[in-house]
């Protein structure tokens, strides 16, 4: 089936009752009465890993409530890198930019592994907004939070080492994406080395030796589409110090 000109997306007609929203996303720090407003918006959607939802550039204007699955925000630096610019899982907003001034896509949006999703259409999306003041505020201050991470993430990274700012990296996923489990974290989504270079500002050779060095040092592990952090306060310590 191809939808909004993406294959590999499905009608999905029988929502999940469950699903494992942390209160720090969007939808998870709404109250009972507003979720379900948001929710009843748009049709829902299942869509396959590795699925491009929404590309850099592009013109579309609809928005993705995800309710689960995790997806990665990418752009194209000006040597012609993909560079990885943010991660969303279940609970959080993509596209809402777009929504909301009618320009072109900032970013290209990936899944990584299967997602499920609420997809909104702009009228739909900005009319829940005007008429909605708990979610109009939601969304604000969604957006208000990824700009204050971006950003921290440049500020915090002046004068730092390429090891130390891989450990930064490595603490904040694991902190808002990771499964605890003791001291240990499990990321479960594909987070590639190229990926890790340009989320820590550092040439490829040089996180692969810092990520080696933690490995040695029993800190992270890494598996299949995984990485683990074994100690995570050891890690918060290499970070912050």
């Amino acid at each position: 089936m191809v939808v909004n000109g993406r294959e590999g997306a499905g009608r999905w007609a029988r929502p999940r009752v469950v699903w494992d929203w942390p209160p720090s996303s969007l939808v998870g720090g709404l109250g009972p009465r507003a979720r379900a407003r948001l929710l009843a918006l748009g049709v829902g959607r299942r869509y396959a890993a590795d699925r491009v939802l929404m590309g850099e550039g592009e013109e579309t204007t609809f928005v993705l409530v995800l309710l689960g699955g995790v997806v990665k925000a990418t752009g194209r630096t000006q040597d012609g890198r993909e560079a990885l610019l943010a991660v969303r899982r279940g609970g959080d907003l993509v596209g809402e930019f777009a929504a909301v001034d009618g320009g072109p896509r900032s970013a290209t949006v990936t899944t990584c592994g299967p997602v499920a999703a609420r997809l909104v259409r702009r009228g739909d999306f900005l009319r829940c907004l005007r008429d909605d003041p708990e979610i109009g505020q939601a969304v604000d201050r969604a957006i208000v939070a990824k700009l204050r991470v971006a950003n921290a993430f440049r500020v915090d990274f002046t004068g730092c080492d390429a090891a130390t700012r891989l450990a930064r990296v490595l603490h904040q996923i694991a902190m808002v994406y990771g499964e605890r489990a003791g001291d240990a974290v499990v990321i479960r989504w594909p987070l590639t080395q190229p990926e890790l270079a340009t989320l820590s500002g550092a040439a490829e050779p040089t996180v692969h030796k810092a990520l080696r060095s933690l490995r040695e040092a029993g800190v992270v592990s890494t598996g299949y589409r995984t990485v683990r952090v074994e100690r995570l306060g050891r890690l918060r310590e290499i970070a912050f110090g």
